[in-house]
């Protein structure tokens, strides 16, 4: 497993379809993974720090984790099968349970926890992006720097 951080959310044109791109701590790989825009909504409010005025889902789960003592010490991103990621919460009582990678990114981003990616889903799935083109992958950013949550509702 290797450690992956949450570069942001962006529509991939021209199918108008969500990904969430992560990328590899200690590496040159990105890994761009499929979403729904409802999660991509979440994991942009997440990173932007906007608090709702009652909690969506995510947030929902991470006020029961507090509430129950209980603490989310891993998300896992475990394998890729027909392009779909699977993911794995593991929690500090040892108890994993299956989520979609897209949920596991948002209450990973609320609960400050570590998200590591099974080193077989990055060789399959993975995009090395070489030192030169560094460039490109500075644009995404500052993009994500712009994105609001609301470019992910469906057409307006």
């Amino acid at each position: 497993m290797r450690e992956v951080d949450v570069m942001g959310v962006r529509v991939e044109m021209p199918s108008n379809q969500p990904i969430v791109l992560l990328r590899e701590v200690t590496g040159e790989r990105y890994l761009p993974i499929w979403i729904g825009a409802v999660e991509a909504t979440a994991i942009a409010f997440a990173q932007q720090g906007v608090v709702p005025p009652r909690p969506l889902t995510h947030d929902l789960l991470k006020d029961v984790l507090e509430a129950t003592g209980s603490t989310l010490d891993e998300v896992r991103i475990t394998e890729v099968k027909g392009g779909v990621f699977y993911a794995m919460l593991v929690f500090g009582s040892g108890v994993e349970v299956s989520a979609r990678p897209s949920d596991s990114i948002a209450l990973a981003l609320r609960t400050g926890t570590r998200i590591v990616c099974a080193d077989d889903v990055l060789d399959e799935a993975g995009l090395a992006v070489p030192a030169e083109q560094e460039d490109e992958v500075e644009k995404f950013r500052e993009f994500l720097d712009h994105v609001t949550p609301e470019d992910f509702e469906a057409d307006r």
